[in-house]
């Protein structure tokens, strides 16, 4: 008899755990998938765009250096001409980014369930990294030519809410065994990127001179190939961790 009820109550566990691994798999893949898809179709969407910058409306093309990313998404370019199709896989590709990485945060607590300051702290950080991507989301539905005042504050609070997040795994990583302590190291990289940008973003040189530009847009590339990267690393190390548990 006690067979029986050990073996009742063992399987919907056992089931139980299945489905979460099989969820955190799932999550994974698609934040792996949307890291991905925002470089490749904004890559597309730098091809498409229909040109100039903050000064230089008469440029042609997008330029990696003085071009931001929210160029992509302005229904209208620098050059005046109407910009649907880079605007069109801009906000497609940040939207699947922001989702992803929302995702990211809601699967990425439940490897830090106990001890209780643990659990605590990562959905905290949790928490800023879902309002971070939900600001994303916000950027990619402001085009920066007709919604301008709102699109920068999305940017400010993404910017600022992100490396919120990052400081709160820090410590998480640092102690969990199951992961290396590269990935602590590669989030404390990330977030003195992020400090240094949302900086950047908050006190570095304004307007639309040709030095003011190259800064800022050259950092925003940095910092968003960054976020990429680490997203993808810490992903990908979460994948492998939720297999061998």
């Amino acid at each position: 008899m006690d067979n029986v009820i050990s073996t009742t109550t063992t399987r919907p566990k056992s089931a139980s755990m299945f489905a979460s691994r099989f969820w955190r798999k799932t999550a994974f893949q698609i934040v792996i998938a949307a890291c991905l898809t925002f470089v490749v179709v904004t890559i597309l969407a730098m091809l498409t765009y229909a040109g100039g910058t903050g000064d230089d409306p008469q440029s042609v093309g997008y330029s990696f250096f003085t071009n931001f990313f929210s160029d992509l998404g302005r229904t209208i370019s620098h050059s005046g001409a109407s910009n649907t199709l880079s605007a069109l896989l801009f906000f497609g590709a940040l939207t699947f980014a922001g989702v992803g990485l929302a995702l990211f945060f809601i699967a990425f607590l439940q490897f830090f369930s106990a001890p209780r300051w643990a659990r605590i702290l990562s959905i905290i950080g949790s928490l800023f990294g879902i309002g971070s991507a939900l600001c994303f989301v916000g950027v990619a539905l402001t085009p920066a030519n007709l919604l301008r005042a709102y699109h920068g504050q999305f940017v400010l609070w993404a910017f600022g809410l992100f490396p919120l997040a990052v400081i709160c795994y820090i410590p998480l990583l640092w102690q969990n065994k199951a992961f290396p302590k590269r990935y602590a190291f590669a989030f404390i990289a990330f977030a003195a990127l992020l400090i240094l940008y949302f900086v950047l973003i908050r006190s570095g040189p304004r307007g639309d001179t040709p030095e003011s530009l190259l800064i800022q847009a050259t950092g925003q590339k940095i910092i968003v190939y960054a976020s990429i990267l680490s997203i993808l690393f810490q992903a990908t190390g979460a994948l492998r961790v939720n297999s061998e548990t």
